[in-house]
């Protein structure tokens, strides 16, 4: 228990810090002191003007997105029982995504309500017809199916979203920056309409923590235990959706966050749910945010964080396929 809370510490050491960084590294360097007295202090002249007009929300997006993709992948990968599991690999993503072109192409929708409202509502219906397509015919949980159901009906409806977007070039003009994921918006509206959205996701992750562990034992057992395995994962698609929905609202589709963090939480901590979402809560922002940093420096303007979080996660998801296919020889 010692060393758990030791790690978390830690964490949250390393994201203070990492947080830190994101305000002072960029194009321009600026010290820390100037950034303390702008945040807190005088709040005039270029410096300020560049930390709270585009530093501290690019820095609040990346916490939020951050702890929403690693919170979610952790309960898509506890509710499947699958290590490959994560939103970007489940199609969650795409079907946000293709929400969001439907809305800007054919309901009017060019507001931050109107790309959160979207957004969910997609996350909502390709976590259910993937829920839906593994669950069919079956007549118990297999992770592979999922893994397959979500790649193939995240493809699609990729493909779907990029044919609208090429045809109505005024989408294509809004969406095009949205699709490639960053974190460089520059006000505080994106971050403030999807906070309390990923606040409650976060809170209801971490409520669902100890029942998802009783699941893990096995369905009788945990209904003997006193858990309700289909509330649970109703739940549990609920939190999903309010996470990745708000997350892919402001940010875009940022994939491998939710595939990464929550195998190092449960390298670190074990098995314990409540403290592989707990870690996981800090670990991703810190990943999220040390992308962004990267990108300002990777090429004359700025990479993608998107980008970033792909070249770190492909790796690792080949990694883990090959893991996971040698264990099950």
């Amino acid at each position: 228990m010692k060393t758990r809370w030791a790690i978390f510490l830690v964490s949250l050491a390393l994201l203070g810090l990492i947080a830190a960084l994101s305000l002072i590294l960029g194009a321009k360097a600026i010290p820390f002191a100037t950034v303390m007295e702008s945040l807190f202090g005088d709040a005039s002249g270029p410096d300020a003007t560049i930390i709270l007009e585009s530093r501290l929300p690019r820095t609040l997006l990346g916490l939020l997105a951050g702890a929403a993709l690693g919170a979610s992948g952790a309960l898509i990968q506890a509710l499947t029982r699958n290590p490959l599991a994560e939103p970007g690999i489940l199609g969650v993503n795409a079907g946000a995504g293709l929400a969001m072109v439907l809305g800007v192409a054919f309901f009017g929708v060019h507001s931050q309500a109107g790309y959160l409202g979207m957004a969910s509502l997609g996350a909502l219906l390709t976590t259910l017809l993937v829920f839906f397509a593994g669950f069919y015919g079956a007549t118990r949980m297999d992770p592979l199916r999922f893994v397959l159901a979500g790649v193939a009906i995240g493809a699609v409806m990729a493909g779907v979203a990029s044919a609208i977007t090429l045809l109505h070039p005024s989408v294509f003009d809004t969406m095009r920056y949205w699709s490639a994921g960053s974190l460089n918006v520059r006000s505080l509206e994106p971050v403030l309409w999807v906070a309390p959205v990923i606040v409650a996701g976060i809170l209801l992750a971490l409520f669902l923590a100890t029942p998802l562990n009783a699941i893990a034992m096995g369905e009788d057992l945990a209904v003997a235990l006193g858990a309700k395995p289909q509330w649970v994962q109703g739940l549990s698609i609920l939190t999903i959706t309010l996470l990745c929905g708000g997350a892919t609202a402001a940010a875009g589709p940022i994939a491998f966050v939710g595939l990464m963090i929550p195998h190092i939480a449960r390298w670190l901590m074990g098995a314990d749910q409540r403290w592989i979402i707990l870690l996981t809560l800090t670990l991703s922002p810190c990943l999220l945010l040390s992308a962004d940093i990267l990108g300002r420096f990777l090429t004359p303007g700025e990479l993608r964080v998107s980008i970033v979080t792909a070249f770190l996660g492909a790796p690792m998801l080949i990694w883990l396929a090959r893991r996971h296919h040698g264990g099950a020889q």
